[in-house]
């Protein structure tokens, strides 16, 4: 049985944060519950690639403040963000904090949920579909599969402003095996797979980036680790993108069932295509 939450509109005597994962992009990939916190909100702070037709579902009335950010370029910054929860909160308000994917992978949750902690906020986190697991299996590939991957590792790419180099060791990843599946690492994938290469990652392991992963426009380019950075360039590939590394990258010649570009038909029992008749 789901919990009951306030009327929409109604003050608490103490306000609320719900840390609510949107989901890695398509609309219909957020949760039951999500959505339900959506439908109440007093405020919703989101950010920069939470579907459109999601902040559609927010009640009339209720505050939307936009909190996203780009590569180099942050609406608010990570400290104004965290004052703007505990202030909205401490008005008696329920406050939806709406991050794309999961608010705990690579989404600074954790960061979000400590600082209501400090202050004394109540908060729930409401986890969503993560990015680096829905955005491979659109593409048709299974992050773990029996004879092939019995572990996946997620890391990011991204290396912290100022840094010389990235704060993960590549080569020691090179040399665990399974798949490696890496966000935020289309700008620095070069000397990703340098290091993977040089960490004695052979050359011909098949690899895959999915721009746009599970919504309409989604795109993959397929290679050998060797030449996937160049490939990806050449395709014109950018962020937001998800990059898988491993032997599972080959099952996409019979798994693939998302047509890139745009969704494929769907069959007349689809329920999906049962919705869109109504």
């Amino acid at each position: 049985m789901s919990e009951k939450l306030q009327q929409p509109g109604v003050p608490l005597e103490r306000g609320k944060v719900y840390l609510v994962g949107a989901g890695p992009g398509a609309p219909d990939l957020i949760t039951v519950k999500g959505l339900r916190c959506l439908r109440a909100a007093d405020v919703v702070i989101y950010d920069r690639l939470v579907a459109p037709e999601l902040l559609a579902e927010v009640r009339a009335g209720a505050e939307l403040i936009f909190a996203g950010k780009r590569p180099g370029c942050h609406q608010l910054p990570q400290a104004e963000i965290n004052r703007l929860l505990i202030e909205q909160a401490r008005r008696g308000r329920l406050v939806v904090r709406l991050k794309g994917g999961d608010p705990f992978v690579f989404g600074r949750g954790g960061e979000e949920a400590e600082a209501l902690a400090q202050a004394g906020i109540p908060f729930e986190v409401v986890p969503g579909v993560s990015a680096a697991l829905a955005v491979p299996a659109y593409a048709g590939v299974p992050v773990t599969h029996r004879g092939l991957a019995s572990l996946v590792t997620i890391v990011t790419g991204h290396k912290e402003r100022g840094a010389e180099a990235s704060a993960v060791d590549w080569r020691t990843l090179a040399r665990v095996g399974g798949t490696l599946v890496i966000l935020m690492g289309v700008k620095t994938l070069p000397q990703i797979v340098a290091e993977l290469q040089a960490g004695g990652l052979n050359a011909e392991t098949p690899a895959l980036v999915v721009e746009w992963g599970t919504l309409p426009q989604q795109r993959s380019v397929e290679g050998r680790l060797a030449e996937i950075a160049e490939r990806a360039a050449q395709a014109g590939i950018r962020a937001p993108a998800v990059i898988v590394v491993g032997e599972v990258v080959r099952l996409r010649e019979v798994l693939a069932w998302f047509q890139d570009e745009g969704t494929a038909p769907l069959a007349a029992d689809d329920p999906y295509a049962i919705m869109a008749d109504e």
